[in-house]
């Protein structure tokens, strides 16, 4: 393991999602760890980041969640110190953190997303509810872990979940409500993992049943067809591509009954926690955890 020279694992941080970035930091650290590589926590809530260059960190395990870690921000720093680290670049990550700019590049590619409206005070909540239909999920633009969503089911309850949204951030996106199965499509470098089926309790996928009840089902393998399943995943590895992602992540679509997929959003840097897919799916591929936290930490790079 001395490849790897002093690793970095960066987890906490001070974004709303610092909670899940521990639990995902802490399990990353004691993978490492366990296999012999020299790995170290390093929350940046706590410590500058040049102290990265100055303590000789050779690499950086990114496991911070949310701004201030997923967003481009410590990625461009990693760069300017020049310190690899694992998952998107500077663009990808800034990119895929913001849902209303994903959804744009997304749509000029030609690949299928839910319709959308920005919110903000002076919106017709009405004429939004028209044009959407209901329900209609509202979220910040630039959260995670569904930090301030809201599935809206009145058109009279839509100004109340932008003004939840609202307290995360100055952007809020309403989005129309596909029915059908959600899934999640981790990769892992240029290969597609196993889809996961997602079964919450009345369909609601939120922060609670993310992270801390086991009610939620997980179904991997998710049970599509061989070859349903392999045109999702290369939908995936496209939809990855436009946005410049590279290493490791996570796209989450929903199929409709009839067999169309929508994408919902990217996550650059996804959780690593007991409850998280991307381990899950691993686990199906062949991958274990520490073997999974070696491949992605083998793939730290600049540029």
């Amino acid at each position: 393991m001395k490849r790897f020279g002093k690793v970095a694992v960066l987890f906490g941080g001070n974004s709303a999602e610092r909670e899940v970035s521990l639990m995902s930091g802490r399990a990353v650290l004691a993978a490492l760890q366990g296999v012999g590589v020299d790995a170290h926590a390093f929350d940046p809530a706590e410590r500058d980041l040049h102290v990265l260059k100055e303590d000789g960190y050779d690499r950086v395990f990114i496991a911070l969640h949310g701004r201030g870690g997923e967003d481009g921000t410590v990625q461009g720093a990693l760069e300017l110190m020049g310190i690899p680290y694992t998952g998107s670049g500077v663009m990808a990550s800034a990119l895929s953190m913001d849902k209303w700019r994903t959804k744009m590049v997304w749509l000029a590619a030609g690949l299928p997303t839910p319709r959308y409206a920005i919110l903000d005070a002076d919106s017709d909540w009405h004429a939004v509810a028209r044009d959407l239909g209901l329900p209609i999920f509202v979220k910040p633009v630039h959260e995670g872990s569904s930090m301030g969503a809201t599935k809206v089911t009145e058109a009279g309850q839509l100004k109340a979940a932008w003004e939840l949204a609202a307290r995360y951030d100055s952007l809020v996106i309403a989005e129309e409500f596909i029915a059908g199965a959600e899934l999640t499509a981790p990769f892992l470098e240029d290969r597609a993992l196993p889809l996961v089926r997602i079964v919450a309790p009345g369909g609601n996928y939120d922060y609670q049943n993310k992270y801390f009840t086991d009610d939620t089902r997980y179904d991997c393998p998710s049970g599509l067809p061989a070859e349903q399943e392999a045109a999702l995943q290369a939908l995936v590895m496209k939809c990855a591509r436009m946005l410049g992602c590279r290493g490791w992540g996570r796209a989450d679509l929903i199929l409709t009954e009839d067999g169309r997929p929508y994408l919902l959003e990217m996550n650059t840097a996804p959780g690593m926690t007991a409850h998280s897919l991307v381990p899950m799916s691993a686990r199906v591929a062949g991958l274990g955890f520490e073997a999974l936290c070696l491949k992605i930490l083998e793939g730290a790079r600049l540029g």
